[in-house]
């Protein structure tokens, strides 16, 4: 199927059913990381989150984004969890219902890191002078 040249791109990224299926992969990875009993220390000591989960196209492949709760350690963390991702994706195995279960590639979640940044950047003395210029006054809406 072919796009028009109209259409947003980024609107037509990603297929209803790889929302779909991304959302049940992320659901059953939660499940998967909240039972532990892990051999690696590095994920048997640690909290987890699954932000997101992006699978391709062909639903073949999947990058699961997550983060430690807590942020310390987060490169050790996806190091281990690659490492075990043959673990994981055997678990998918039982878990999901799929004809091909994906190959699962862990990531870092470095999108709470941009919006810290943004953030700062509006906090900042001459970002504020900005917008009060801009900001006529406060109208005051308490009635008596």
């Amino acid at each position: 199927m072919r796009q028009s040249k109209n259409q947003d791109p980024r609107a037509s990224a990603r297929s209803q059913r790889q929302l779909r299926v991304g959302e049940e992969l992320r659901h059953a990875l939660a499940r998967i990381l909240a039972q532990g009993g892990f051999r690696d220390p590095v994920l048997a000591d640690s909290d987890i989150t699954v932000t997101e989960v992006r699978v391709s196209p062909d639903l073949k492949n999947a990058t699961a984004f997550v983060v430690p709760l807590g942020g310390a350690g987060l490169e050790g963390l996806v190091a281990a969890l690659n490492r075990a991702r043959g673990y994981f994706r055997s678990r998918l195995g039982r878990e999901i219902q799929l004809r091909h279960t994906p190959q699962i590639e862990f990531a870092a979640d470095r999108s709470f890191d941009a919006s810290d940044h943004i953030e700062s950047l509006l906090r900042r003395p001459k970002v504020q002078r900005d917008l009060a210029k801009d900001d006529p006054g406060e109208l005051d809406t308490a009635t008596d």
